[in-house]
C-alpha cells in the first residue's frame, strides 16, 4: 500500500472517531453550511414543539388501500380533508444499477415529484434508506458479520459504499422547489440501529464502528457532495432501557440534529395497556437524552397494523404522546393486501375504516399538526 494511501486512511480514521468538536448549539442545525430553508426548518421545529407535533405517514401520496398513483390522493386526506404534516419516503433500491423503483415499488421519478409537491404545500419531508448489504449483495435484512467493517475507510467495500452515497446525493440534490432551492429533508440513515435485523444494527458492529460509519456518511454527504439540505435524525428501535443505552451508539452532537425511535403495537389494547406504558417510558428516556444533547425528538415510526381497535388514535397514540414535546410521529405505509403475509398491511385509516371517526377526533385536536397547520407556520422561512 502506498504511503499516501496509508496517510489518507490514518487521517480519515482520526477524523471519524474524534469527539472533540463542540456540541452544536440548541436550535442550530449541525451543518454550518446548511441552506437558509434548512436552517429555518430546524429552528422552526424547535418553536413548533410548544404548539404540538406533526403527524406523518409513509408513502402517503403514492398509494393507499386499493389504489395506486391517483393524482392528489391520500388515504389520510380522504378521511380528514387534509394531508399529513410530514411525509415519509425511502431510498432503498437507489443503490442498485437498475434502481428505477424504490423498495416499495415506487418509481424514483414519481417519488421526487411527490416530495416536491409536499414541500410546495408546506409539508415536511423525511427519508430513510433500506439499502442492500454491500458485502454480499443481499437485502437490508442480510446481517452477514463484518459488513459494517467492510464499508469503513480502508474496508474492501468502502468504494462501493461511496458509490451508493453518490447516488443518494444525486437524488437529494435533485429535490428543488420553484426557485431552484433545495428541499430540506429530515434524513434518517441506519434506522433502528439498536435492533438485530439490519446489516448496520448493533449486533453486527461495535459502537465505535457505528460512529465511524455515521460520521463518514455525514461528512461525505455534506462536505464532499455538498448536500446542505439535510437534518440528520438518529433513530433506534424501541428496545432501550436507559438513556445510556439509547445513546451508546450516538455519533456525537456535532453530527446529529434529532433523536428518535421506532415502535409498533402488536398486542390488543383492549386487553392490556403494555404498549402505552412501555412507549411512555421510552419517551421519558428520550426526553432525558434530549436534555443532555439539546436535540429535537420524534417517534419516527409507529402504528398498529390494520388498526382493528376503533379508538386507537385517541385512546392509545394520543395518550402515549401526552404532553411530551416531540416534533413528529409517523405511521407506516398503507400497502393494502400483502401477498407475502396473506393479510392487510396498512397503518392509517381510509374511508369506511373502523377507526375513521376516531382519526377525525385525533385530527381536530389542537396539538396534532397536519399539512394545513404546517403551511400556516411557514416552516421554511426565518421568523
Amino acid at each position: 500500500m502506498k504511503k499516501t494511501t496509508v496517510k489518507y486512511f490514518t487521517a480519515a480514521w482520526l477524523f471519524f472517531t474524534t469527539q472533540l468538536i463542540l456540541p452544536a448549539a440548541a436550535q442550530t442545525v449541525s451543518d454550518k453550511d446548511a441552506t437558509p430553508a434548512t436552517k429555518a426548518l430546524y429552528q422552526n421545529l424547535h418553536t413548533l414543539r410548544s404548539k404540538g407535533y406533526l403527524f406523518g405517514h409513509q408513502d402517503d401520496l403514492a398509494y393507499g388501500v386499493n389504489w395506486r398513483y391517483e393524482k392528489d390522493r391520500s388515504d389520510v386526506k380522504d378521511v380528514c380533508g387534509d394531508y399529513p404534516g410530514i411525509y415519509g419516503w425511502d431510498l432503498g433500491g437507489l443503490e442498485k444499477n437498475t434502481g428505477d423503483n424504490n423498495i416499495d415499488g415506487v418509481p424514483f421519478k414519481k417519488m421526487r415529484q411527490f416530495i416536491i409537491d409536499g414541500y410546495k404545500r408546506g409539508g415536511v419531508i423525511t427519508l430513510s434508506w433500506h439499502f442492500n448489504n454491500p458485502k454480499t449483495g443481499g437485502n437490508a435484512w442480510d446481517t452477514t458479520k463484518g459488513t459494517v467493517a467492510s464499508v469503513l475507510p480502508g474496508g474492501e467495500n468502502h468504494q462501493l459504499f461511496k458509490d451508493w452515497l453518490d447516488k443518494a446525493a444525486a437524488f437529494i440534490l435533485s429535490l428543488k422547489g420553484e426557485n431552484k432551492e433545495l428541499v430540506p429533508v429530515l434524513f434518517r440513515p441506519f434506522h433502528e440501529l439498536t435492533g438485530n435485523w439490519f446489516w448496520w444494527c448493533r449486533n453486527n458492529c461495535s459502537a465505535a464502528q457505528f460512529k465511524i460509519l455515521w460520521r463518514f456518511t455525514y461528512y461525505y454527504l455534506t462536505q464532499v457532495k455538498q448536500c446542505h439540505n439535510l437534518v440528520f435524525v438518529y433513530n433506534t428501535s424501541g428496545d432501550f432501557k436507559s438513556s445510556e443505552e439509547f445513546l451508546e451508539y450516538y455519533p456525537g452532537d456535532d453530527m446529529v440534529d434529532m433523536i428518535s425511535f421506532d415502535t409498533y403495537q402488536y398486542n390488543d389494547p383492549a386487553k392490556d395497556n403494555w404498549f402505552i406504558t412501555n412507549t411512555q417510558n421510552l419517551l421519558n428516556i428520550v426526553d432525558s437524552a434530549a436534555a443532555q444533547t439539546g436535540k429535537l425528538t420524534a417517534i419516527a415510526e409507529t402504528g398498529y397494523e390494520a388498526i382493528p381497535y376503533a379508538s386507537w388514535w385517541t385512546d392509545v397514540l394520543q395518550k402515549i404522546i401526552g404532553t411530551h414535546t416531540i416534533s413528529y410521529v409517523l405511521v407506516w405505509r398503507n400497502h393494502g393486501y400483502n401477498e407475502w403475509t396473506k393479510r392487510m398491511h396498512y397503518y392509517a385509516p381510509y374511508q369506511g375504516h373502523v377507526s375513521e371517526n376516531d382519526f377525525i377526533k385525533f385530527y381536530n385536536d389542537e396539538r396534532t399538526l397536519f399539512e394545513k397547520d404546517a403551511a400556516k407556520e411557514k416552516l421554511y422561512q426565518q421568523h
